[in-house]
């Protein structure tokens, strides 16, 4: 019997000027960025929910709380590694992950190979079984008039 878990994941972050926009692990020029107390990048967070939901190992908040200041501007990759080595010694590994990003502007289909790549060699997967889709919301809601971008993703994990 093989023993799968699906699990879901969603974040969100405002839009500001002066900060980076870290996106998928790669810095997005862009006249705003994220505001977080990490390097505040929903896909990554998205991610990390998903694969500790799936894991039933409560979510990002209770394993990274943004109370602690060691973790203040921290590369969200590094996050998604100790994540990575969460599931691992509860003795799953990642299938697949769907995630999809929404935001208004800028256009990130250019980067969405690069994005693949990144997650890909911090997860441990091939490139392939991470897909990225990127929509707009047409302008509606926080997203559409600009002020955030959000994340959502669905893994596949399963018990070695």
């Amino acid at each position: 019997m093989i023993n799968i878990k699906v699990g879901f994941g969603y974040d969100v972050h405002r839009l500001e000027e002066g900060y980076a926009f870290t996106l998928g692990g790669l810095e997005i020029p862009f006249e705003m960025g994220s505001v977080g107390h990490s390097d505040a990048d929903v896909l990554i967070h998205a991610i990390m929910d998903a694969l500790l939901g799936a894991a039933g190992m409560r979510d990002i908040g209770y394993h990274f709380p943004d109370t602690d200041p060691a973790l203040k501007g921290i590369d969200s990759k590094l996050l998604l590694e100790k994540t990575i080595n969460l599931i691992d010694d509860k003795g799953y590994s990642i299938g697949n992950i769907d995630a999809t990003i929404s935001l208004q502007k800028p256009k990130i289909a250019a980067y969405i190979p690069q994005m693949q790549e990144v997650l890909a060699g911090i997860m441990g997967i091939s490139a392939e079984d991470v897909s990225i889709k990127a929509t707009t919301t047409e302008k509606l809601g926080f997203v559409g008039e600009g002020r955030g971008v959000a994340a959502q993703a669905v893994v596949l994990i399963y018990k070695k």
